[in-house]
């Protein structure tokens, strides 16, 4: 995490004034009227942007406040622990805001459909634990749920325009997809390259890291309360959240080598740094996540684990005549689901439903099932 920095008054006040007038002049906008979708994460970057939206709707007449605001958070079952207490409150004073202002904002959180869950994938189906070459839980746990709630208002509305809080200051890759789209419309919206009839709007790309956390310093959430809980995510971790995703150019910030907290059974990374660092700051109780992940990491390219053939019942080889492992084998997931149990256990939260374990279980009689009629 880059240090926050403390307040330095100053331009910083018209800076976010300057911010939060153009999102009001967008809301009222009189070329559309499409509902807006803002992608929240409970990170610094998002909060910032909620916090503009909100503050821009409350200088808003309430005759006028006309266009719906959704505000979408996702939710991928295997979030860091922290970063879902964190969002939950969050959420919860964000709806009670709106609520006791009448404000047209809906709360909403995406899932993973049950059988596209991360737990049901891995040790139902026996995908490897993701790494950087077959990272195929990001578009499953995370555009797909969200990308379908964007789709519902698109058919809806006819369009739908969602808000990102993404900086060019982010990162390179980020800066590179910004850019590749900035100027394509003589306007603040850009097309959605996967979804048709969804927009992109981007108020705070501009801002750099300094005047983030200044603004995070000098300005409180307009829904009550302080951002101390949301600075401490940040000291404690000494990370950055992993973003709200909707397309794969979003994706490369997703399981980065830097120190994000984002899902805590994560094997994209090497290790995972911000739990690390919360550990070392005195919070033991996250250590039984860390070595199951540490593990999980450890055993997926093992050959004792992984079946010879793939889940079609062929051998595969590479081009250089390389074997190409299957999936885990039914005994490795009764392994992986026995310690994930143990480790639920030592940490004392649920880290995987009763119903996952359930259709976890139908989906190994199946295969067997399956091999018996094949092998029969």
């Amino acid at each position: 995490m880059k240090e926050a920095i403390a307040p330095a008054g100053g331009d910083i006040g018209s800076l976010w004034e300057s911010v939060v007038e153009s999102i009001r002049e967008e809301y009222l906008s009189e070329t559309q009227s499409y509902p807006w979708i803002i992608g929240f994460s409970g990170g610094k970057d998002s909060t910032v942007l909620a916090q503009a939206v909100f503050e821009a709707l409350l200088s808003i007449a309430p005759s006028r406040r006309t266009r719906a605001i959704h505000i979408v958070s996702n939710d991928t079952l295997v979030e860091s622990p922290l970063v879902v207490a964190h969002l939950v409150r969050s959420q919860a004073a964000i709806r009670e805001a709106a609520t006791n202002w009448r404000l047209p904002v809906t709360v909403v959180t995406t899932t993973p459909a049950p059988e596209q869950t991360f737990w049901v994938l891995l040790i139902g189906r026996g995908y490897p634990s993701p790494n950087q070459k077959m990272r195929w839980c990001t578009d499953r746990l995370k555009i797909a749920p969200t990308s379908q709630y964007i789709r519902a208002c698109v058919n809806k509305d006819g369009a739908a325009i969602v808000i990102l809080g993404v900086r060019l200051d982010e990162s390179n890759s980020r800066r590179a997809s910004i850019l590749k789209h900035e100027n394509l419309v003589q306007s603040n919206l850009t097309p959605h390259t996967n979804l048709p009839g969804a927009f992109i709007y981007r108020p705070i790309v501009h801002l750099t890291t300094d005047q983030i956390w200044e603004i995070i310093w000098c300005f409180p959430p307009p829904w009550g309360g302080s951002h101390e809980g949301l600075i401490k995510l940040y000291k404690d971790s000494q990370g950055g959240e992993c973003p709200f995703v909707t397309s794969p150019e979003d994706a490369p910030g997703c399981g980065t080598t830097s120190s994000r907290f984002g899902c805590w059974a994560c094997t994209v990374v090497t290790k995972d740094k911000s739990l690390q660092n919360v550990v070392d700051a005195g919070e033991q109780r996250y250590s039984p996540l860390i070595e199951f992940r540490d593990w999980l990491k450890e055993i997926r390219n093992d050959p004792q684990w992984r079946s010879v053939e793939r889940r079609n019942g062929k051998i595969q080889y590479s081009l250089t005549g390389k074997h190409i492992p299957g999936p885990f084998t039914i005994e490795a997931r009764h392994k992986i689901l026995a310690r994930l149990l143990q480790t639920q256990e030592a940490f004392g939260v649920e880290l995987i439903s009763k119903r996952e374990v359930d259709l976890i279980k139908r989906l190994w009689a199946d295969e067997l099932l399956r091999k018996g009629n094949r092998h029969g």
